[in-house]
């Protein structure tokens, strides 16, 4: 991989071109969904291919292949030379790229049981147990849909200033949506994601069954026991999950840089921030959020990204201001800084472009227990069902699903359908604390045309919200 990595390299240098870096992947996934009891799908495929990106008197090219050969290399090489050398006659402002990036590193992602030594049995085993169990609860649940997938990959990354970085790992998926309904009372839908970095022990250590059976009841006492939220202003504590998608959301995507220069907005949307507006403030002091992609096991896992950069921790938002953007090489220069690390593709066939790894709501120093114990009367949502917000990431949407009514310092009831619609500066601005309770979710993050899906964790733990309006649907 490394020789055809260093070949695509040396052809493109010899056309002329000032930059130039080359992905080499060899891919292997399997995937399963089981439907209402039945295999919907399986699916098995290994590929491999190569990516190459250059840069030509500041214009921009890509171009990849399934082929890996001399010939298909050559004629690449040659496809992106072209589109760059076009694309230089278009734009008044050349492309330069931040930085000498001449990294040379090897890492490897350890897995505990190989996923792909599991037999296909196993995997249908597990799944079909899932939905033994859900069966014997007696709770209607008309539509159950559970998936497992597996990608495992090797890759080598070079580029015409030196860097040359191997990588392989794995990842392991799984996703389940299940619908209850109770007669008079309708339907409860909850979809939830699992992902990480790691093999079949991922499976075991989130204990699927166990969890879908729990959720499976608590749909089922929202849908029985569910009251109307509270009509006035009250406290509202936000659990993991839903502090996790808001960060996600109204942080991370405004803070990608490529967003915030206009670049994104045919395709992913746009963002309230603007380029100057580091320094500025989103919220209270208590607000710090965070995009990681070292965190160990998780699903948005890297130590470099797909342009050779050493990753590192990203304070987007530090004690309630704007603090840092996501940046690749390219919005770098831009900018006159170094790139953070933020450029991921999908595999060998996308180019690189700027995207979050693990999103978190930093950690406070509360117990849960204090921070609802002088809450008279409030709200606590737990999980959500459903969100929207829009292009600009400012105005946003989130409808609870296992949600409770908090009176005295205490979980009473449940209520059903809460929603919290709010302003991203809003919400952020009336957060007052923390738990210790950080936790993750796991997401496919989707983001530019064509479109790529990439692997990230969301989190943070509880957060308390005074004073604000709760809606209903």
């Amino acid at each position: 991989m490394e020789d055809l990595a260093e070949y695509a390299i040396r052809a493109a240098s010899t056309l002329g071109a000032d930059y130039v870096e080359a992905r080499v992947m060899a891919l292997r996934s399997e995937e399963l969904i089981l439907k209402n009891g039945n295999v919907d799908a399986y699916g098995y495929s290994e590929n491999e291919g190569i990516g190459v990106r250059l840069l030509v008197d500041g214009g921009l090219g890509f171009a990849s292949a399934n082929r890996l050969d001399k010939e298909s290399i050559e004629k690449i090489v040659k496809i992106a030379f072209k589109t760059a050398k076009a694309s230089s006659a278009l734009f008044k402002k050349k492309i330069e790229f931040a930085g000498i990036v001449d990294s040379k590193a090897s890492w490897t992602v350890s897995v505990k049981e190989n996923p792909f030594d599991v037999g296909v049995d196993d995997k249908i085993n597990l799944l079909t147990e899932i939905e033994k169990e859900l069966l014997k609860t007696g709770i209607m649940l008309p539509n159950r849909l559970f998936e497992i997938s597996f990608v495992e990959s090797r890759s080598v990354f070079a580029n015409s200033e030196g860097a040359l970085i191997k990588a392989e790992k794995t990842l392991a998926y799984m996703f389940y949506n299940i619908v209850a309904f109770v007669p008079g009372k309708g339907v409860a839908n909850r979809w939830r994601e699992f992902g990480a970095t790691g093999g079949w022990e991922a499976m075991k250590e989130w204990r699927p069954v166990e969890k879908i059976i729990e959720e499976a009841h608590i749909l089922n006492k929202v849908l029985e026991e569910g009251k109307k939220p509270p009509n006035e202003p009250v406290d509202l504590i936000l659990g993991s999950e839903v502090t996790g998608i808001i960060v996600h959301e109204s942080c991370g995507h405004p803070s990608e840089a490529d967003r915030i220069l206009g670049r994104e907005a045919a395709q992913a949307g746009e963002s309230f921030i603007k380029p100057k507006m580091i320094g500025e403030t989103i919220g209270s002091e208590v607000v710090t959020i965070v995009d990681d992609p070292t965190i160990p096991k998780s699903f948005g896992f890297y130590l470099y990204d797909d342009e050779g950069v050493k990753a590192r921790p990203r304070e987007l938002y530090k004690n309630g201001k704007i603090n840092e953007f996501l940046h690749n090489r390219e919005t770098a220069s831009v900018f006159g800084i170094e790139s953070n690390a933020s450029a991921r593709a999908v595999n060998y066939a996308y180019e690189p472009i700027i995207r979050m790894a693990n999103t978190y709501f930093k950690p406070g120093d509360y117990e849960f227990e204090e921070l609802i114990e002088d809450v008279k009367k409030g709200v606590y949502i737990k999980t959500f069902m459903e969100w929207n917000i829009d292009d600009r990431r400012w105005n946003q949407r989130y409808v609870g699903l296992e949600s409770y009514l908090i009176e005295n310092g205490e979980i009473k009831d449940f209520i059903r359908n809460p929603v919290l619609e709010v302003t991203t500066k809003g919400l952020y601005s009336k957060i007052d604390a923390a738990d210790k309770n950080l936790a993750f979710v796991a997401g496919q993050c989707g983001k530019g045309e064509p479109a790529q899906a990439i692997p990230v964790w969301m989190g943070g733990p509880n957060v308390r919200v005074r004073n604000i309006k709760v809606g209903v649907v």
